[in-house]
């Protein structure tokens, strides 16, 4: 009888060895700069209530629509897995009363998220997010701040022709001002546009501009920047003064609207030398009523979300270097029994005193386990023998140069220092 054999869902997929280090790499160097600008880590449910992500992301958006992974618990509760960070981190910023600390509330988190969409190169069912979300400041400089975060990890990683495009989607008013323009635009082309734009001309015209498909239909559209009041335009106008003095270079993309509905004033998105028309890395914006939307106080907020898995492939497709893996300090080779059990000994203490060690496990002959050692790249080898043993000593070989001395056991640890 045939073996069932498994595999994983469509859509995700198994990080291994060798790759995982990249990961690692990628994702320290996020939790390091977040430490540089002040932002501390949060760790928020993989699912929420389904409610939440209807009300925070947008009922018109299509994660909403048709991308959410949705269940009933067995509490007949319904419930779904994070498509995105924000809504969560909103919550238990709320739930919290983050919002009573005196200070800006800068957070960061990185984790996986889930939507359900035809999965595509750097696009996955299960995919993983670095993102920050920071609390309480309508100040523009802390807009300019996030961006600025967010270009400095793509340059700081090595990612080439890294770019910001930014837009301001206004204020409420702002935003109804437009609308009829927009929509005067529109209306007289609806039949010519894909179902999903006729669909949101009427819900969310502004989503329209945000389409894959009509987007060459769209280049003679009025720009939100002629419909901003005085408010709005103050606003972005110092973003941009502040992003100049930072030296961060940007355009300005009168299109850019973001997919999620909760953006005010400040949109944007981060573009770089990509894999055919997968250009676009990661953005985001302020979104200054969806704290209390959510059932807070009326707090302002700001945020970004960054994909890992399109960075990662485009890192590689632009063949950037990552350290994949650190090499081993030591790996231990026992030729006899008496020998094995103080290489036991010796390779627990390398390990307790902060070293990477490894020895043999399968009984293999000398020569195997110094193939095992350079596999490893592994900095030294220390071979231990009857006679070594007896003089209480071990040969510590450099795999670099070949050199090959004998150490008293109980000085090994400085040795190799």
């Amino acid at each position: 009888m045939a073996k069932e054999r498994f595999e994983k869902p469509t859509g995700t997929q198994d990080v291994l060895p060798g790759a995982v280090e990249k990961w690692q790499f990628v994702e320290a160097k996020a939790r390091e700069l977040c430490h540089r600008f002040n932002y501390r880590e949060i760790r928020t449910p993989m699912f929420e209530h389904t409610a939440l992500f209807e009300r925070g992301v947008g009922e018109t958006t299509d994660i909403v629509e048709g991308e959410m992974y949705t269940f009933k618990d067995k509490g007949d509760r319904d419930l779904a897995l994070r498509p995105e960070g924000t809504a969560g981190v909103v919550r238990a910023y709320v739930q919290n009363k983050l919002y009573g600390e005196p200070d800006v509330s800068k957070l960061y988190y990185i984790g996986p998220m889930f939507r359900y969409e035809r999965p595509q190169a750097g696009r996955y069912r299960q995919f993983h997010q670095f993102g920050v979300e920071a609390f309480g400041a309508v100040d523009p400089a802390i807009d300019a701040e996030v961006i600025s975060l967010g270009y400095e990890f793509y340059k700081e990683l090595g990612l080439k022709d890294v770019r910001v495009e930014i837009n301001s989607v206004g204020n409420a008013p702002s935003r109804a001002a437009y609308r009829e323009e927009l929509l005067n635009f529109l209306r007289p082309m609806k039949d010519n546009l894909c179902g999903d734009c006729q669909r949101r001309m009427e819900r969310n015209p502004l989503r329209v501009l945000d389409c894959k498909v009509d987007q060459d239909k769209f280049t003679d559209a009025p720009s939100i920047l002629d419909s901003l009041d005085e408010e709005c335009t103050v606003h972005f106008a110092k973003v941009k003064q502040h992003l100049d003095v930072m030296g961060v270079e940007y355009s300005i993309n009168t299109r850019l609207v973001r997919g999620l509905d909760y953006y005010t004033h400040t949109a944007f998105e981060y573009k770089a030398a990509g894999i055919g028309s997968i250009d676009t890395v990661g953005g985001g914006g302020r979104y200054n009523g969806l704290v209390e939307q959510i059932g807070g106080p009326d707090q302002p907020g700001i945020g970004f979300g960054i994909g890992l898995e399109r960075i990662l492939l485009i890192l590689e497709h632009q063949k950037v270097e990552l350290e994949s893996s650190k090499p081993l300090d030591v790996y231990f080779v026992a030729l006899s029994e008496e020998a094995d059990l103080e290489i036991t000994k010796q390779l627990y203490l390398l390990r307790s005193k902060g070293y990477s060690a490894e020895r043999d496990y399968l009984g293999r002959k000398m020569k195997a386990q110094m193939k095992s050692a350079d596999r490893m790249a592994a900095r030294y080898t220390a071979i231990l023998g009857e006679d070594e043993l007896k003089a209480g000593v071990i040969a510590l070989k450099s795999m670099d140069t070949g050199e090959q001395r004998n150490v008293k056991l109980d000085e090994l640890v400085q040795s190799i220092g």
